[in-house]
């Protein structure tokens, strides 16, 4: 065994994966360790899983595969009894009569193999691949959830019930328990989505049948086949029955929610139920917050994608004293992120900082936050007038609705305190509107207002397969580009590849447009002066609007003409 060791060591070193001399380096660690060599060597960092994966194949005399550019087979693994993958972490590549070709990245476990051929009846042809590819490929590849939902024993998905003294288990309901078809979908599906990032799960019915849907970074797209329409009603039933709403009525909208734990993570879900002409319909929203907690860690204006103009801007507004901070968009279009951003900025010990929102997306320490309930009559109104007299020197408003809430904030504004708070409008003057028509009068309202900050999110092109692209003058010109724009530009696009399930995107970056006031536009604005006329004195002000500020990302490669095209339009 020891003569084996020195010999994978060796070969390493013969490849230049590592130094001769490290090679008792690795030795001395696996001593202490009691791993094999190759382990110790790839967790300490020496070498890589593939370039183990390499030493090995020559060793023992097989090919090596690189699976970086594999896509799993997913006839061949339905094939399969479900658990071979996980159980034997390999990859099955091909079957050719009785022979099934396997990449796997330990070939000294004959044992096992010895095994697998028996229970398949198939003799194996070995190639040797890197570990945490193999990892992933069953992670990622097609027929994945199949795979880990009847695989993985640690796979268990409990339903929780929030009580008085805390959460409960539903021990009559753990999904692991039950072997319902039904259930199983269901489980799997809330499992995969969580896997693919998704923010929302749509189970729509048609006149085909039900089709499962993910919205991933705010664009849906289809995540299994058309599934039969005889199983609408019990997938809406199951659903029904986890969020504790009533099964038999199927005429009008319910909504609800339900907790889930897996492993030692908590998830909300949030479930709106809606009656269509082929059946019932449901929206599940995800809201894991401890992903959330996770990404908030490194929650800053850059990790937003914010240009560095607008950052330095943005960040000379938010550190004034007091006043009024509104950020405005559509919904999903990352607001409430970017006011966390902010407060997570100019948090401080110094400073007591309040919030209230429906609801609490993320938790943040050292912040107060109160969620409004408004079936107990805690409103936004409600809960701000009791903010104020916790003597808050920050506040922040998660959503102004009604003339009531938009009265407190500009108030608490003018008295001293400043004020995050988020609208719905399309832009930034927009939002002047909707204040003067919720009444509030317009001497107090640009008196207190900071800055106003109109937010969207493009999706960014997927890292891994993004390559460049070339596009003709004409096609330029009519997005208002000039050539000498165009010069150093850097166009890109994606055709999809599995890293970005063939979406061609992954992740999002945010696109601004930020109206800082003066004493002039507040005068304008005060006088009811027209729109255009605002812009026009907004530009000399330094403003970028949304759509300049997304074609400046499509010259950096960062995204594209079609994605900007979709969540913005160009102004006359």
């Amino acid at each position: 065994m020891t003569y084996q060791r020195q010999q994978i060591g060796r070969i390493l070193a013969d490849m230049g994966a590592i130094a001769p001399a490290e090679i008792d380096l690795v030795l001395e660690k696996q001593q202490n360790s009691g791993k094999r060599f190759g382990a110790v060597g790839v967790e300490a960092g020496m070498f890589s899983d593939a370039e183990l994966a390499q030493a090995l194949a020559s060793q023992f005399q097989y090919d090596y595969i690189d699976l970086s550019e594999e896509i799993l087979d997913a006839e061949l693994v339905a094939t399969l009894p479900s658990d071979i993958p996980i159980k034997y972490n390999l990859i099955p590549l091909k079957q050719q009569g009785n022979t099934l070709v396997v990449a796997i990245d330990d070939p000294t476990n004959v044992a096992a193999l010895d095994q697998l051929e028996l229970q398949l009846g198939l003799s194996l042809e070995l190639k040797i691949a890197a570990k945490g590819q193999i990892e992933r490929l069953i992670e990622r590849g097609a027929g994945s959830q199949r795979v880990l939902r009847e695989a993985s024993e640690d796979f268990k998905l409990q339903l929780i019930k929030e009580t008085d003294k805390g959460d409960e288990v539903l021990s009559i309901d753990k999904l692991t328990a039950d072997t319902s078809p039904i259930i199983r979908l269901i489980d799997s599906t809330l499992f995969d989505a969580l896997k693919k990032r998704a923010s929302d799960i749509h189970i729509e019915a048609t006149g085909e049948g039900v089709v499962i849907k993910y919205r991933v970074d705010g664009v849906l797209y289809q995540a299994t086949e058309t599934i039969d329409s005889r199983f609408q009603s019990p997938i809406i039933s199951r659903i029904k029955v986890m969020s504790e709403l009533d099964i038999s009525e199927r005429r009008i909208p319910q909504d609800g929610r339900f907790k889930v734990r897996l492993g030692d993570k908590s998830i909300d879900f949030r479930v709106s139920i809606m009656p269509t002409i082929f059946g019932e319909d449901a929206v599940i929203r995800i809201l894991d917050k401890e992903s959330i907690a996770a990404d908030m860690q490194g929650l800053t204006f850059e990790a937003l994608g914010f240009a560095e103009r607008e950052m330095q801007r943005m960040r000379r507004r938010i550190r004034e004293p007091y006043g009024m901070i509104l950020v405005t968009g559509p919904t999903g279009s990352g607001k409430t992120t970017t006011l966390y951003a902010a407060l997570s900025e100019i948090n401080s010990a110094e400073e007591k900082i309040v919030t209230i929102e429906d609801p609490v997306e993320y938790q943040v320490k050292g912040v107060v936050q109160v969620p409004v309930n408004e079936k107990k009559g805690l409103t936004f109104a409600r809960g701000l007038r009791s903010i104020l007299r916790h003597d808050p020197d920050k506040i922040m408003v998660g959503e102004i609705r009604d003339p009531e809430t938009a009265q407190i904030a500009v108030q608490s504004a003018l008295t001293g305190h400043l004020v995050f708070t988020t609208v719905h409008a399309n832009n930034v003057f927009d939002v002047l509107g909707r204040f003067l028509h919720m009444g509030i009068d317009p001497y107090n309202f640009v008196s207190c207002l900071n800055c106003v900050l109109a937010q969207r999110l493009v999706r960014v092109l997927c890292k891994h397969c993004k390559e460049p692209v070339s596009h003709d003058s004409g096609f330029l010109a009519s997005y208002g580009l000039t050539d000498e724009q165009c010069a150093a530009a850097d166009f890109h696009d994606a055709p999809g590849c599995k890293e970005c399930n063939g979406l061609g995107y992954s992740g999002r970056s945010a696109i601004v447009e930020l109206l800082e006031m003066n004493d002039e536009m507040r005068e304008m604005i005060a006088a009811k002066c027209p729109v255009s006329e605002l812009k026009k004195k907004a530009h000399e002000n330094g403003t970028i609007f949304l759509r300049q500020a997304a074609l400046e990302k499509v010259l950096r490669g960062e995204t594209t003409f079609r994605e900007i095209d979709r969540v913005t339009f160009a102004e006359g």
